[in-house]
């Protein structure tokens, strides 16, 4: 959804005058989940005056995009950090105010690098070490998890973030299996999964180890908590007339998005009172109506984008102290 992206951020990035759209100087684009650079080359090339901030917990995409993106070096920061983390990244940056930015992007999720990788543990159509972490230099592992968490502890997160309907089944199979082997890669896990789910619900709703690999990566880099964390410090990053969009692969996270934009474009001015407040007005504005999907044009391209959700907001005020 670049294009739809563009639309959306495009506008906080371009002053319009009567002679037409004329780009901002030094406006500061983040981009939280930087990946392989995609969106980053995409604006970069756009806004010629944009200065860039990116993020990525994955030191190899930073290492790869660097190289994507050098022909832009004197306006690129690119900077190893979770998006949770994400005032300390713009400080790390240089940015004097860390409430100037101008366009914020959050592309959700893992990325298609780290699903391609075989090694890394993403993919359940691949037997590999079962590893998980999008930044491989810290934290537990999915094998830690499997190998470790008691079988509550298991049932709770395969239930709460894979939304898996026999999480006590599977629970009860790692747990039990584990006792003779330790897992270490995924082919065992995948066929753990085929033997736990009945047969009836394994021919429906796609391959039945997707929820349990969602669940376990969920887990693994705590993606959840950081993105509760993380939008809030975005909504705050931004100046007046700045604009955000996320993107999300899941209901867990386009929920938690939605929940977290909720009171940031709502009036704090009591019911039944026929003006509104000074200061007590929305703080932001919705840019999108619900969250929208992508296309069939692109998902015949690029079926990843199928589950894609889409929510925008800008900044319209800034609500005075309650």
């Amino acid at each position: 959804m670049l294009q739809r992206a563009d639309e959306l951020l495009g506008p906080a990035l371009r002053n319009e005058t009567d002679s037409g759209a004329v780009d901002i100087d030094d406006a500061v684009l983040v981009d939280a989940t930087l990946g392989l650079g995609g969106h980053a080359e995409h604006f970069l090339s756009t806004y010629p005056r944009m200065r860039f901030i990116g993020l990525d917990r994955d030191t190899e995409a930073l290492r790869l995009t660097g190289d994507r993106l050098s022909r832009f070096a004197d306006r690129i920061t690119l900077v190893h950090s979770r998006y949770d983390e994400l005032p300390a990244a713009l400080e790390d940056a240089g940015l004097a105010r860390t409430d100037s930015v101008r366009a914020i992007l959050f592309d959700l999720g893992v990325s298609s690098m780290q699903l391609d990788e075989g090694d890394r543990g993403f993919a359940y159509s691949i037997d590999a070490p079962l590893d998980m972490r999008m930044d491989q230099s810290t934290g537990q592992t999915a094998a830690d998890i499997l190998n470790t968490y008691s079988h509550g502890e298991l049932a709770r997160i395969l239930k709460d973030y894979g939304e898996e309907r026999f999480a006590g089944r599977v629970a009860s199979e790692i747990v039990r299996r584990r006792a003779q082997q330790p897992f270490d890669t995924s082919a065992r896990l995948v066929e753990l999964i085929y033997d736990a789910i009945p047969a009836a619900t394994r021919r429906t709703g796609g391959h039945p180890a997707k929820r349990t690999f969602q669940a376990l990566r969920v887990e693994v880099n705590r993606e959840l908590d950081s993105l509760r964390t993380a939008v809030p410090a975005a909504l705050d990053a931004l100046e007046i007339g700045g604009r955000v969009v996320f993107m999300s692969y899941q209901s867990l996270e386009d929920r938690v998005v939605k929940q977290e934009l909720a009171p940031r474009t709502a009036s704090r001015t009591p019911r039944g009172l026929p003006v509104e407040l000074p200061g007590m007005g929305p703080e932001f504005r919705l840019l999108t109506r619900g969250a929208e999907k992508a296309t069939d044009e692109e998902i015949e391209v690029n079926p990843r984008s199928a589950p894609v959700r889409m929510r925008a907001a800008e900044r319209i005020a800034r609500r005075s102290a309650a």
